[in-house]
């Protein structure tokens, strides 16, 4: 497997440095989620061969979070692929920088969360866009599992579940954590699965504990689509 930067577990530019990227994601999605949609579409259909399941389950409208599993910086891309709602995602602080990548960000519908710092701005931003009847990306588990196996829920999702009493879809994107052997023109077949809706009662202020129960709850269902698919794939995840 490709080598994989080591991580970075606090961000140490200060919060205001990100107060743009938020004003930005409250106001709109700009062109350049049509475009970046337009160049990657055919290739990631192509080279990973995605496929999805229960598409039928994420709403047409209204607002809403997906919560998938994250192993590769393509799962956004595999999530989106077949859903043609626009999706606004909560990515880390540290892909914010590199003046291209930032622009893109900036104004394709990605809004940061500082890592390692309490970051209510984030959750604010949450809350505008759910306001506006946006869908939402959070990686249940708070960040890329680097172990090729499932991670643990961390309790932001339970949070954003339980103060918007949104639906959460599980969503198990089963063959990403083999997606870096692209390097070696290697490309994993991928499979995305959407499962029924979750809502839970709004709750004021629910503590973290109750927060990563519900975290906890949610990410057993989406542990559970992954298992199915992983005991119903027919060859290996691993390509040969």
């Amino acid at each position: 497997m490709g080598e994989m930067k080591p991580q970075v577990y606090r961000d140490p530019r200060p919060a205001e440095y990100f107060d743009q990227f938020h004003a930005a994601a409250r106001k709109g999605v700009g062109w350049t989620y049509t475009f970046a949609r337009i160049i990657l579409t055919l290739p990631t259909w192509l080279l990973w061969r995605v496929r999805a399941i229960g598409v039928e389950n994420v709403p047409k409208d209204g607002p809403l979070v997906l919560a998938p599993n994250h192993f590769s910086q393509m799962d956004h891309f595999f999530v989106g692929l077949y859903l043609r709602r626009k999706i606004r995602f909560m990515a880390k602080s540290q892909l914010f920088g590199p003046p291209v990548l930032t622009y893109i960000y900036k104004h394709g519908g990605v809004f940061p969360i500082r890592r390692g710092n309490h970051d209510e701005e984030a959750f604010e931003t949450v809350r505008q866009l759910l306001e506006q009847e946006e869908m939402l990306l959070v990686y249940a588990e708070g960040g890329r599992s680097r172990s090729q196996q499932l991670g643990e829920p961390k309790p932001g999702i339970g949070r954003i579940a339980l103060e918007s009493g949104v639906p959460i879809v599980p969503v198990a994107i089963h063959g990403s954590e083999y997606a870096r052997q692209w390097k070696r023109f290697r490309f994993p077949k991928t499979t995305v699965q959407f499962g029924e809706p979750l809502t839970f009662p709004v709750e004021d202020s629910p503590g973290r504990e109750r927060q990563l129960e519900i975290a906890t709850e949610v990410f057993a269902r989406v542990r559970e689509i992954y298992d199915g698919l992983s005991s119903s794939s027919s060859s290996p995840s691993s390509p040969h």
